[in-house]
């Protein structure tokens, strides 16, 4: 496919992608507002049809392998673009974030944030976050689910190196949760910044869990070593092209 051509249906793409979020909100919103659960039900729809118009739209065809878990984890992904995001709350039965404080008053994707029991968080203040959280856990306040952690901390693209974060590990440590690792090469096909969508196969793997209860300093190390080894092992398979290591 023409670059130009391409250019074009990925602008179609991410505008309809944009007008879907709108609908869903005006066809979910009423029954969220009775029922707390419709939410994930909405969010569900939501990720389908995404990855449904990527396909139909610009060629980009989305995989999910690996165990999903069901129960009272936390998922350690590699992040990449938004459209991890999509494959994550599309796989996942009740994913949730810790997020950017910001996001509360943005309109639809704050009121759903709430609903499916994100963690809002001041840019600077992660670790009173984690304290609050994992009070929340032990006191059963939270909401059961997946919570969803980033390690790097933000988007990290395809190829580019970042140390991850120790917040995982002090989350892992205290909350007494076993740590699903998760790998992506969703970057190669929908890059952080951009309009351009790639044609192709975006996979994300769950890998085998990390029991809790083990040193957190080795857990970190394996979850790094594992998210990394296998991310890269799906970007070699869309045919990424690594930079030369000096």
């Amino acid at each position: 496919m023409p670059y130009p051509v391409q250019w074009l249906l990925s602008l179609i793409f991410i505008i309809q992608m944009y007008l879907a979020m709108a609908v869903c909100a005006l066809i979910f919103t009423p029954f969220v507002l009775v029922r707390r659960d419709m939410a994930f039900v909405a969010v569900h729809s939501y990720c389908r049809w995404v990855r449904f118009s990527a396909r139909v739209i610009v060629g980009l065809r989305s995989e999910v392998r690996g165990e999903v878990p069901a129960d009272e984890v936390l998922v350690a992904s590699k992040h990449q673009s938004f459209f991890d995001i999509i494959l994550l709350c599309g796989a996942l039965p009740r994913p949730k974030f810790i997020m950017k404080k910001q996001l509360v008053w943005a309109p639809i994707v704050g009121f759903y944030a709430r609903k499916i029991g994100c963690i809002p968080v001041d840019r600077g203040k992660r670790g009173q976050a984690i304290k609050r959280m994992i009070a929340d856990v032990k006191s059963g306040a939270a909401m059961p689910g997946q919570l969803i952690i980033f390690p790097q901390g933000t988007r990290v693209a395809a190829g580019a190196k970042m140390p991850y974060k120790i917040g995982t590990g002090v989350l892992y440590e205290q909350t007494g949760q076993d740590i699903v690792p998760a790998a992506t090469n969703v970057g190669v096909f929908w890059r952080r910044k951009g309009i351009y969508r790639g044609r192709g196969t975006a996979v994300l793997e769950f890998l085998p869990r990390i029991p809790a209860g083990r040193n957190m300093k080795e857990v970190m190390a394996g979850l790094e070593e594992m998210v990394e080894t296998a991310s890269d092992r799906l970007m070699d398979e869309a045919g990424f092209t690594f930079p030369p290591t000096a």
